[in-house]
C-alpha cells in the first residue's frame, strides 16, 4: 500500500473514455444515464423493500437483496468516475484509484456470477423439492451461500488488484477503457505479462463456468419439472419466472465470457467497451426488473410501503 500512496500525479492513467462530444454520443451518455438512474433507483428501493417486509424475509428474497446491493456498488464504482470525466473533460485517474476500480469490479462480477448460480440451485429446489425446501435452504445454508459467494469474489479481486498494481507502467498510460479494466491495463505494462493473463484466463474459466453450469443444470432440472407438472398453471408460471430470470443471467455471463475467454487476437477495444456497458450498467438495472418489480409479493410490499407514507403525510 505505501508503493501506492508514494505515487506522485505523473502516475495518474488517462482513460480514454466510451463517449465523444458527437450528437450520436450524446444521446448513447444520455441513455446510459437514464440506465444508470433506473439501476441505481430500483435496485435501493428493492433493498428497503426487502429488508423492511417481514413476509419477504425469505431466502429467495435474501439472496434478491444480496444482488442488488453488489448491483448498487457494481454501477457505482465505474459509471460516476466515467460521467465526470465526460462532463468535466478531464480523463485522468489516479493509480489507487484505479486499483480501487479494479479491485472492486473484479470483486464484485465474480460474487455475483457465483451469487446467481446459486439463485438457480434455489429456484431448483423450491420448484422440485418444495416439502424439503425449508431443510435444502435453511438460514444457516442461506448465510453459507452468500458468505462464500462475496468471500471468492474478494479473494479473486484482491489478488488481481494486487498483482495487476505491482506491475510497471510506462507510455502514455492512456487506458482504452471507460473505468480501469484489468485486460486494458495490462497492455500498457514495460513487462511481459503473458504468464499472469494466462493465470486469469483459467481462473476466469473457473468462475464463471463454474457458476454458468450450476445455473444450466439447474434451470434444465426445472424445465423437466415443469413438463411434469399436472397443472398447466402452475407450470406457465414457473415457466415463465424462470425464462426472465434466465434472460438476465444470459446477459451477465454472456458479456463477461465475450470479454474474458477470447483468445488475445480477436480482442477489440470498441467492442470491449460496448459489451462492458451490458454487465457494468444494463444487467444491473435489469436484475430488480426481471427479478422482483413483477413479482406479486414485491409490488404487494411496495404498495403496503406507498399507503405508509401516505397515511404518514396527511398526519
Amino acid at each position: 500500500m505505501e508503493i501506492w500512496l508514494n505515487q506522485s500525479s505523473t502516475d495518474d492513467f488517462i482513460l480514454l473514455g466510451i463517449f465523444s462530444h458527437s450528437p450520436t454520443d450524446l444521446v448513447l451518455f444520455s441513455v446510459v444515464m437514464v440506465v444508470f438512474t433506473v439501476a441505481l433507483c430500483g435496485n435501493v428501493l428493492l433493498l428497503f423493500l426487502i429488508y423492511g417486509d417481514p413476509q419477504l424475509h425469505t431466502p429467495m428474497y435474501f439472496f434478491l437483496s444480496q444482488l442488488s446491493l453488489m448491483d448498487l456498488i457494481l454501477v457505482c464504482t465505474n459509471v460516476p468516475k466515467m460521467v465526470v470525466n465526460f462532463l468535466t473533460g478531464r480523463k485522468s485517474i489516479s493509480f489507487v484509484g484505479c486499483g480501487i476500480q479494479i479491485g472492486l469490479f473484479v470483486c464484485l462480477v465474480g460474487s455475483e456470477g457465483f451469487l446467481l448460480g446459486f439463485m438457480a440451485y434455489d429456484r431448483y429446489v423450491a420448484i422440485s423439492h418444495p416439502l424439503h425446501y425449508p431443510v435444502l435452504m435453511s438460514q444457516r445454508v442461506c448465510l453459507q451461500i452468500v458468505g462464500s459467494s462475496w468471500a471468492l469474489g474478494i479473494i479473486d479481486g484482491v489478488i488481481q488488484m494486487v498483482v495487476v498494481m505491482t506491475f510497471p507502467y510506462c507510455g502514455l498510460r492512456e487506458v482504452n477503457h471507460f473505468f480501469c479494466e484489468m485486460l486494458s491495463l495490462l497492455k500498457l505494462a514495460c513487462i511481459d505479462t503473458s504468464i499472469f493473463e494466462n493465470v486469469i484466463y483459467a481462473c476466469c474459466v473457473f468462475m464463471l463456468f463454474l457458476p454458468f453450469s450450476i445455473t444450466v443444470a439447474s434451470y434444465a432440472f426445472i424445465l423437466r419439472a415443469v413438463l411434469l407438472m399436472r397443472s398447466a398453471q402452475a407450470g406457465k408460471k414457473a415457466l415463465a419466472t424462470c425464462s426472465s430470470h434466465l434472460t438476465a443471467v444470459s446477459l451477465f455471463y454472456g458479456a463477461a465470457m465475450f470479454i474474458y475467454l477470447r483468445p488475445r487476437r480477436y480482442r477489440v477495444p470498441s467492442h470491449d467497451k460496448v459489451v462492458s456497458i451490458f454487465y457494468t450498467v444494463l444487467t444491473p438495472m435489469l436484475n430488480p426488473l426481471i427479478y422482483s418489480l413483477r413479482n406479486r409479493d414485491v409490488m404487494r410490499a411496495l404498495r403496503k410501503g406507498l399507503d405508509h407514507c401516505r397515511i404518514s403525510s396527511q398526519h
